[in-house]
């Protein structure tokens, strides 16, 4: 079995894993955070000698014990212990613009800037037309 760090509501990544889009609720407050995540980030390393491209490897990033860019939730986590936190996974993303385009969505659709129940302070929002493989017929 995979080590998810703290993340609950995974059984398993799907193979193509981008990133994934999560929800920390506190549990005292019952107060949310609404974030993504990328699992993985591409490293760019300088070219082989004689080369001229640069080369590219994709490395892990820290998800597994990741918990938001809120500094008010970080510092409720502080405060009260990670224990009495759910950290959950919403939905897996497969790729940069999935990612972003669905966290967008339901920080929108949750109302997540208008409510007191929301850690989110920002819907950081810049996101274009989606590409051919994400256009539904």
């Amino acid at each position: 079995m995979t080590d998810f760090g703290h993340w609950t509501n995974v059984t398993e990544t799907p193979e193509a894993s981008y990133g994934f889009i999560y929800k920390i609720t506190n549990l005292v407050l019952n107060k949310c955070y609404i974030g993504k995540k990328q699992m993985v980030s591409v490293k760019k390393m300088p070219p082989l000698k004689g080369r001229k491209n640069k080369r590219h490897k994709e490395v892990e990033t820290d998800w597994r014990t990741y918990s938001g860019s809120s500094n008010d939730l970080n510092a409720d986590i502080e405060k009260y212990g990670k224990d009495i936190f759910k950290f959950e996974v919403l939905m897996f993303c497969n790729s940069k613009w999935e990612l972003a385009y669905y966290e967008s969505k339901i920080q929108f659709q949750l109302d997540v800037l208008v409510s007191e129940n929301f850690y989110n302070g920002i819907i950081n929002c810049r996101i274009g037309k989606a590409p051919k493989s994400h256009i539904i017929q």
